[in-house]
């Protein structure tokens, strides 16, 4: 009996699940069969999922990572909800603080690049794509720019223009690096995908085929999944001279082999889907 309502709660114990639980070990398990160590040990088993259980999941996240992964760098998403009457002061500020972290030469941190959103969910903000030497760099580069006066200082002046922010540390998708500075005029789209725990391996399958075709059209800039912040996002940036542009390049996409599909495959794996158009930061690498 435990085992048959094992398998029925495992997934996503409540409440009433934890008391129907308790209830069935109670009746099932008494002082002859078992201590109260195996009691506890069986609970925990089944509404929390065994150790071993828990160890290969992990494992299996690790092994999706590395598998899509191109892994040489990662990538830092800075996002920014600014006041609306400091944009600015705000924009002047940012600029000294980014560009002192580039200029420092003991912390190998490059700026991908600064943007601002003009058309999406999250207006009045800014993103700021830091390029960090894997791990280990962004570990020593963090810990050196916490303990430099100067640095610290240009961020203090960025924060009373800020109203909250966000961050997350992605990792390249192999199939696609990230694009390298350029000045080619226009807009960006910062396309993020929340996708299902579990999906990456999928999307990246069926992404590694479909940007081949799309790619005919117009290459993506960048394209990254986050391993720290918010998980299981997926983001495409993408650069067109103006929104009508972006509407000609995305309906002659689906002419090309290969990309009705893609879309097709990858969209039931996505539960939330967002959109953003930015334009670059007049300091910003890539614009």
């Amino acid at each position: 009996m435990l085992s048959q309502i094992a398998r029925r709660v495992a997934s996503k114990p409540n409440q009433t699940t934890r008391s129907v639980v308790a209830a069935a070990v109670s009746r099932n398990i008494g002082p002859s069969s078992s201590t109260a160590m195996q009691k506890r040990t069986l609970i925990s088993t089944i509404l929390h999922g065994s150790p071993t259980a828990k160890e290969e999941g992990q494992h299996d996240i690790q092994q999706h990572s590395k598998l899509v992964a191109r892994g040489k760098y990662i990538h830092a998403f800075e996002g920014h909800r600014v006041k609306l009457s400091h944009t600015e002061e705000y924009k002047a500020a940012a600029e000294k603080y980014f560009m002192g972290l580039i200029a420092d030469p003991n912390l190998h941190v490059k700026l991908t690049g600064s943007w601002e959103t003009i058309i999406g969910p999250d207006l009045d903000s800014f993103v700021h794509i830091l390029e960090f030497e894997n791990y280990s760099g962004y570990d020593r580069s963090m810990e050196l720019i916490r303990s430099s006066a100067p640095h610290v200082e240009n961020f203090n002046a960025l924060r009373p223009f800020i109203n909250s922010r966000w961050s997350q540390l992605c990792q390249e998708f192999a199939f696609f690096p990230s694009a390298p500075p350029h000045n080619e005029g226009g807009i960006f789209e910062l396309r993020s995908y929340t996708l299902q725990p579990g999906a990456l391996l999928e999307w990246e399958n069926a992404w590694r085929v479909g940007i081949e075709a799309r790619a005919k059209v117009v290459a993506p800039v960048g394209a990254w999944f986050s391993q720290v912040g918010r998980l299981h996002v997926v983001h495409h940036m993408w650069q067109y001279q103006d929104l009508n542009t972006r509407k000609l390049m995305r309906e002659k996409a689906w002419s090309q082999q290969g990309w009705p599909e893609t879309v097709v495959k990858t969209a039931r794996l996505a539960d939330i889907m967002d959109a953003s158009i930015l334009t670059p930061l007049p300091f910003s690498p890539l614009k």
